[in-house]
């Protein structure tokens, strides 16, 4: 064994190039002279300027998805058919009372009677609840009636 014919277990790492040769030599990937190639630098992006201009939709806040309207809470026939007597009052007083509905947000829900289901009884609807057209129908067909402002 001669020192000549010896070779390292693990070959030198190049050095980097600097200078025209090298990948990260003269500007160091930073272009041309001037505020962009300034270490730090803040240019404004353009694009925001244009957001900045644009008119913002207020009001909505945080429930934008939420619909502006409140949807009101289904009652069916079939539902009153079984709590109420024949001759009964269908109020949002009386729902609560018998455990229909229940308070939303510290108030009385919109509520409105859907024809879903039979009914047999005579019963009368009043304080502002919405009344579909088909029970309206079974309603007054079994001698009850609708108030004006319910439906």
């Amino acid at each position: 064994m001669q020192i000549h014919t010896l070779k390292p277990n693990h070959p030198f790492k190049k050095s980097q190039q600097v200078g025209r040769g090298g990948h990260r030599g003269k500007t160091s990937g930073k272009g041309t002279k001037g505020q962009n190639a300034r270490a730090g630098r803040k240019k404004r992006p353009e694009l925001r300027d244009l957001i900045k201009k644009l008119p913002k939709l207020r009001g909505r806040g945080v429930n934008l998805n939420m619909p502006m309207s409140t949807k009101p809470f289904p009652v069916n026939l079939s539902t009153i058919e079984a709590v109420f007597a024949n001759g009964d009052t269908v109020s949002p007083e009386t729902l609560m009372k018998n455990g229909v509905i229940e308070m939303f947000n510290g108030k009385i829900p919109l509520i409105k009677i859907l024809s879903e289901g039979e009914l047999s009884k005579k019963i009368s609807v009043s304080g502002g609840i919405s009344v579909s057209a088909g029970a309206k129908t079974k309603i007054e067909k079994n001698g009850g009636m609708v108030s004006e402002t319910a439906s």
